[in-house]
């Protein structure tokens, strides 16, 4: 049975309920044990409660890992406030680890601290094999020693009450569990379960809703430390998706039609959800044999007159960038979404790194301006796509959304978007085209022009790769060479001018001003905040448009003594072996900006493979901010 909230506040139960305004939860289990969905349902429901939530996805680097391993752990880390929560935070306060060996690849990102509360399941001291109860024992006294509070809760055993495949019940226990712990309301959970298995019949449903309600009644029993994030109530609607779903709504929402694509993670999930639903929007999705033939594809739509989006993260940039050279040539409008990961090469496949400006940029042969802009929360995700659209047709050519793997997979609240038509694309016009204008007739001082589309008699033309006049013939002299690449840069630079400065963090004068973007937003206000309190100079400000970058920025950079950027890419570390002011290389935007503005900008940047904690930011501007007051 069910117990009530009423129930609940009149029973005889072990301990008190503590109130706290934020605690960050981890569950991990081998892969295929659900460890993901117990963790997505758990933050949908404290969503639904009102709460903040921000949630990262713990994924293996292999399809199927060995068990019980550290490179095995997969799962999900959520961290629920009382408010707005903008990053995943820092150490976490509860974890639930289907094993103890999963346990340790948490303990070797730093996810764990003294104190944090560690439920494992105690069924591995039972195995019948000898060396797995010796590690599971050995594991349960290096826990100890660490400080962690360890309580080893018998999950599989009870499980077996309701199931003869524990382990594909020991989620919804689990979830049973922290359901209790945080003092949240089952019913809507029990609703959730209901719905997500109800094509399995009702003998499915019952049964995890027995393993659900067995969980929760086990922790009201045994559990003495137990916690209530209070919610707020929202003035309007909210919505809850990861990166990935809000992507995929705001294609839908800016009226693309066609999303041409090739699998790969931590992308692939965009095209999911577009698979399921944008033939209701009117739309496709085209599956390409390769990446190559992705871009091509959605290439051959945009001419067309309907403007596609082609998906991809790292190795896939990399075998667009011919095609995308050729968008700018022939100034085709393109979104290209890029869901970046760890590199080079096949690199983290799974795990976040901002490693693709760069390539972004610069990866196409000559010179190839194209429109960069970077989303720096979920929200962003879904309303970026629909700029993208516009800026692309506007200035006639391809736009790159960089997001990442941190967004990708991350749940955060929002408030639901209202639909508006002026997101979407006009019709295609298939009115006769003046014989008189030229399909390139650049404007002398913006560069821009209008496009003729197939269909439009008199505006007939040959697309080309090739430099060609405004005519779009074939053409090497040179000055007609030189002043096609002025009218394809100048756009950036049209663009430019109607952007606004960012906004800043904080004061606009200063002892260190913190730069960044895409989705180090949150942990770096975080840490900002923090100096901050304690009373030190810093500020920071964050970069959505990276190709124009925004304007303004040496005028803001000259009210503070130093300059950094904070980022997760590689950049050489000071003191290094072999590094100097002359061999160091600096990370991506510290390295644009430093030809961009000629200001001698600074940079910290890790590729840990999993999002920075905003006390691992702060640590680092302290000792930076401690160290230039001492040579002063």
């Amino acid at each position: 049975m069910a117990t009530t909230i009423a129930e609940r506040e009149s029973a005889t139960q072990l301990g008190t309920v503590d109130v706290v305004q934020q605690h960050i939860v981890e569950i991990v289990s081998d892969s295929g044990e659900g460890a993901q969905t117990c963790g997505q349902m758990f933050a949908d429901l404290c969503a639904r409660n009102g709460n903040g939530i921000w949630t990262v996805e713990i994924i293996p680097a292999e399809i199927e890992p060995p068990s019980r391993s550290r490179a095995g752990a997969s799962g999900n880390r959520i961290r629920l406030g009382s408010g707005p929560v903008t990053n995943a935070g820092d150490c976490a306060d509860v974890v639930v680890a289907l094993n103890e060996q999963v346990l340790y690849s948490r303990i070797d990102a730093g996810a764990l601290r003294p104190g944090t509360i560690v439920f494992v399941d105690k069924t591995w001291a039972e195995s019948p094999e000898e060396e797995i109860r010796v590690r599971y024992g050995e594991a349960i006294e290096d826990f100890g020693k660490r400080g962690y509070f360890v309580i080893e809760a018998p999950i599989e055993e009870e499980c077996r009450k309701h199931t003869d495949e524990p382990r594909k019940g020991k989620n919804m226990w689990v979830l049973g569990l922290l359901c209790a712990i945080y003092d949240l309301d089952g019913e809507s959970v029990r609703k959730n379960i209901a719905s997500r298995f109800a094509k399995k019949g009702e003998g499915v449903i019952q049964k995890n809703l027995d393993l659900f309600g067995d969980g929760y009644e086990w922790a009201l029993a045994h559990v003495e430390r137990r916690y209530h994030v209070p919610a707020q109530k929202h003035q309007q609607p909210m919505v809850v998706m990861n990166g990935n779903q809000a992507l995929a709504l705001g294609v839908m929402a800016a009226g693309i039609e066609v999303c041409s694509m090739y699998p790969i993670t931590p992308a692939t999930s965009v095209s999911h959800l577009l698979a399921s639903a944008l033939q209701d929007a009117g739309g496709f999705v085209h599956q390409a044999e390769d990446e190559i033939a992705a871009i091509g594809f959605a290439i051959g739509c945009s001419y067309a007159g309907k403007t596609a989006v082609t998906v991809t993260s790292g190795p896939g940039l990399a075998l667009k960038t011919e095609f995308l050279g050729y968008a700018v040539m022939a100034e085709v409008p393109l979104v290209v979404i890029v869901v970046q990961r760890g590199g080079p090469s096949t690199g983290l496949p799974t795990k976040v790194e901002q490693g693709d400006l760069l390539a972004a940029l610069y990866a196409s042969p000559g010179d190839s301006p194209k429109i960069i802009i970077a989303p720096a929360t979920i929200e962003e995700c879904f309303h970026f796509v629909i700029t993208a659209r516009k800026l692309a047709e506007d200035f006639r050519g391809p736009v790159m959304l960089l997001s990442d793997a941190n967004l990708a997979t991350g749940q955060q609240p929002f408030p639901k978007p209202q639909l508006d038509a002026s997101w979407l694309s006009a019709p295609v016009d298939q009115g006769n085209w003046d014989k008189t204008v030229p399909p390139f007739a650049w404007d002398p001082e913006t560069g821009l022009s209008r496009r003729p589309l197939p269909g439009q008699r008199g505006g007939e033309h040959i697309l080309t790769g090739l430099a060609h006049d405004e005519a779009s013939h074939v053409a090497y002299e040179s000055a007609i060479n030189q002043r096609s690449m002025e009218m394809r840069s100048r756009k950036l630079a049209v663009l430019q001018s109607a952007l606004e400065p960012p906004k800043i963090h904080g004061d606009p004068t200063g002892d260190l001003l913190v730069i960044g973007w895409g989705s180090t937003l949150g942990c770096i206000e975080e840490a900002v905040d923090e100096l901050r309190n304690e009373g030190r100079r810093v500020s920071s400000i964050h970069l959505r448009f990276l190709s124009p970058m925004e304007p303004g920025l040496k005028k803001i950079f000259a009210g503070f003594r130093r300059v950094m950027t904070v980022e997760v890419n590689y950049s050489d570390p000071v003191g290094a072996p072999f590094i100097n002011s002359e061999s160091r290389r600096y990370s991506h935007l510290a390295m644009l900006l430093r030809s961009q503005t000629l200001t001698d900008i600074d940079c910290w940047s890790q590729v840990p493979g999993s999002p920075i904690p905003p006390s691992r930011i702060a640590k680092e501007l302290r000792r930076r901010m401690d160290l230039e007051g001492k040579e002063n």
